[in-house]
């Protein structure tokens, strides 16, 4: 590999700065984990016209949120659009919850991508809350 490559804001950071950790097939779950985290907030995941600077980087955003109102209902305080029912909204919590546990930093502690379907597919009672990823801290 010549150089990195990559669509911004989805390239893990392993692929641009080789101190944390080689590239791997958990570059493409950091990948992934953007890529759901964008699905499920139905937005971009750096938004450069967002007045309040906090809320430029999204899953610093969803993460602040989840953590701040762990216990009340997704649509209301993430600003989800589209969530109607219960099931839809434990649909969206565990797709929050798999993406920030593929955006962790340190690849080591992303999941493979077949943990991933089987986060995805399990119980949202049996997902635990990830940490905050490193690059998403304000």
């Amino acid at each position: 590999m010549l150089g990195a490559r990559g669509t911004f804001g989805f390239i893990a950071p392993e692929v641009y700065c080789r101190n944390i950790g080689g590239v791997s097939n958990k570059s493409d779950v950091y990948s992934y984990g953007m890529m759901v985290l964008e699905m499920v907030g139905g937005r971009k995941n750096i938004d450069p016209l967002v007045e309040n600077t906090s809320e430029v980087y999204f899953p610093h955003w969803i993460y602040k949120r989840l953590t701040t109102y762990r216990h009340l209902d997704l649509h209301g305080y993430l600003g989800l659009n589209g969530i109607e029912t219960k099931v839809e909204e434990e649909t969206a919590r565990k797709m929050i919850l798999v993406g920030l546990w593929c955006i962790q930093t340190n690849p080591t502690d992303r999941p493979s991508m077949s943990r991933v379907v089987e986060m995805l597919e399990g119980s949202l009672d049996g997902l635990p809350m990830p940490p905050q990823p490193f690059l998403s801290s304000s």
